[in-house]
Formats: C-alpha cells, sequence, structure tokens
C-alpha cells in the first residue's frame, strides 16, 4: 500500500510511519519542521526511517496549494493519514492565525488532493478537545459537539465537518479520529509529561493547573497507532440506516466516520504526577495554579464503537507507559 503521511516528524507521524514501514508499505511523509517546538527532535524522529527505501520525505507546508498538489499528482498515494497540525490548546488563544492556515487552510487542500487523485480513505486526526464544554462522560461520538472552548477544538471540529462534505459531495471515504492525550516515547515537549520530566530532573517546580483536579484519559502511542492502522485498513462505511430526522453525530449516509481513541480510564493528574515520581525516583515540587482558558477539567473516551467495528481497545497502563518514557527521555538527553 503507498499511503502519504502528513505530520511524518511529528510524534504520532514518526511512530505510524515506522510502524507501516515494517508491515511494508511504502510511505511518503511531509513535514514543515516548523519550530512550535525544538525541530531537533523532529529531525531525531525522522532519522529513524528516513534512510528506508520504501520511504520519501517531503519538506513541504499544507498551506502550499501548489506543492501539495503537485505531491498528489506524483506520488498518486492509495492512503492519505492526515496528522499534520498547529497543535496546542493555549497557544491557540496566542496565535489564532496559525491554526486557521494549517488546520483549515492546509486540511482543504489534503481534501481536494484525495478527490482529484482517486485516494481510497482519508484518516485524519482530531481531537478529544472537540467536546468542548460538553460534560457528559464519557464522551461518545454520537454526543453534541458545537460548543468549543478553543480555536484549536474548533479547527479540530471544522475538519470533521469538511471532511463530511467531501465525502457527501464526492463520495471519498473520510475517517476522523479523536485522539484522548497522546503520551510515550518521542512526544511533544509542550505536553505535561515532557514539562514535568526536565523541571524535575532541573529540581524545578512544576506548574499544576486547576490545582491537580484535572482528569485525563492519557492514551500510549503504541495504542494510537494500533488504532489508525486498524481505521485506515478499511475505508468509512455509510450508515445505511442513518435518519436526517434523528441524525447520529458519529456516522452518516455518506461514507463519513469518527472514532475516539483513549484509554476509556480517566487518570487523576496528582496519580499521573505520582507515576512520574515514581519512574523517575524523585518528588516533585508543586506551584498549583487554576484552570487555564481553554482546558477542560475532564477527559474520557467511551471507545464502544472502536472496539465493536475493530475489535480494538488501548490498554496500556499509566504507570507503564510513563516508565517507557522516562526511560527515553533519560537516554536521549542522558539525563
Amino acid at each position: 500500500m503507498k499511503v502519504l503521511v502528513t505530520g511524518a516528524a511529528g510524534f504520532i507521524g514518526s511512530a505510524l510511519t515506522l510502524r507501516m514501514l515494517e508491515r511494508g508499505d511504502t510511505v511518503i511523509g511531509i513535514d514543515n519542521h516548523n519550530n512550535y517546538y525544538d525541530p531537533a527532535i523532529k529531525a531525531a524522529r525522522l532519522a529513524r526511517h528516513a534512510s528506508h527505501p520504501n520511504y520519501t520525505h517531503l519538506r513541504i507546508d499544507l498551506g502550499d496549494r501548489k506543492a501539495i498538489e503537485e505531491c498528489f499528482a506524483i506520488y498518486k498515494p492509495q492512503r492519505v493519514v492526515n496528522l499534520a497540525a498547529q497543535a496546542g490548546v493555549r497557544y491557540s488563544i496566542e496565535n489564532p492565525l496559525a491554526y486557521i492556515d494549517s488546520n483549515i487552510v492546509g486540511f482543504a487542500h489534503i481534501l481536494e488532493g484525495c478527490r482529484h487523485n482517486g485516494v481510497e480513505h482519508l484518516v485524519y486526526a482530531s481531537s478529544s478537545s472537540v467536546y468542548g464544554a460538553n460534560t457528559t462522560m464519557p464522551f461518545s461520538v454520537h454526543h453534541n459537539v458545537d460548543h468549543p472552548l478553543s480555536l484549536y477544538a474548533a479547527s479540530k471540529k471544522s475538519n470533521e465537518l469538511m471532511a463530511h462534505t467531501y465525502s457527501h459531495l464526492y463520495s471519498l471515504p473520510t475517517t476522523g479520529l479523536r485522539f484522548f492525550t497522546v503520551y510515550g516515547p518521542w512526544g511533544r515537549p509542550d505536553m505535561a509529561l515532557f514539562k514535568f520530566t526536565k523541571a524535575m530532573l532541573e529540581g524545578k517546580p512544576i506548574q499544576v493547573f486547576n490545582h491537580g483536579r484535572h482528569r485525563r484519559d492519557f492514551t500510549y502511542i503504541d495504542d494510537i497507532v494500533e488504532g489508525v492502522i486498524r481505521v485506515m485498513d478499511r475505508s468509512a462505511p455509510p450508515n445505511l440506516n442513518w435518519n436526517g430526522a434523528k441524525p447520529d453525530t458519529g456516522t452518516s449516509q455518506a461514507p463519513w466516520r469518527v472514532y475516539n481513541i483513549g484509554n476509556n480510564n480517566p487518570v487523576e493528574l496528582m496519580d499521573y504526577i505520582g507515576a512520574i515520581e515514581k519512574a523517575l525516583g524523585k518528588k516533585a515540587e508543586m506551584e498549583m495554579l487554576p484552570l487555564q482558558p481553554g482546558d477542560v477539567p475532564d477527559t474520557y473516551a467511551d471507545v464502544t464503537d472502536l472496539v465493536e467495528q475493530f475489535h480494538y481497545k488501548p490498554e496500556t497502563p499509566v504507570v507503564q507507559g510513563v516508565g517507557n518514557f522516562v526511560a527515553w527521555y533519560r537516554d536521549y538527553f542522558k539525563a
């Protein structure tokens, strides 16, 4: 299978690319290597698979319409996994237009490329942040998600709507995956696990938002990759029983679906910090702070559809996943 992966030097994109190359796929990777966080870790992730004979890397931006058109025309991917995006809830409050350029305009270019080049299936990253002000737990793809609390969340919800339009108008099978707080080795430096580990090793206090009363459905990177692979290998089917009088928000008459990929086991932030302390063998000094703008107090994934349709459920325990991250961090930074 020839697959185009955007964000191929990113946390999830690089791990997914490695997995696909291992199983014999040909991968065309796209990444713009921006400096939202240290590009050196992107280069190090990429080095793991850049020399593979079945891998081609293109350093281009999703916002470059001509470059994306040429990529599709030259390489003719059969499937596309769109993971490239401007990430970060808090950064979207400071720099909202970055999210419009990458997550909306860039995604439109991907949709157009799929439409005009006979792509069999587009899988794209959505986010648990789309649940926004919804407080019904666990979060289900069959719940309403019309009240996002950040522009990042709004951009991901917009991707789902844009994909539906292309599925409806052009019969392009599309599947959105709502990821829940992905963590693990080679993770993003702007995420809590990375920040906490760095600060604790340096003897500095960690900033604990919402006074530690967050709960997050932390999902290990290998579990995310397994879910993406399983979903990618089966094109999104239409729901022939879909009824416009009682619309189901997770399916459609068009070949369009959305799924949660989460651990289905929310963990208290203080317990998460405890797992880091255990792995590092040292206690954290904490600076307790209020809930930040754009943040939601809790996330909890209902993965019923994923289990029923793909016979898969993420299950890596946080203690194990955090331990794996800390071991990687110590090795990578010689800490």
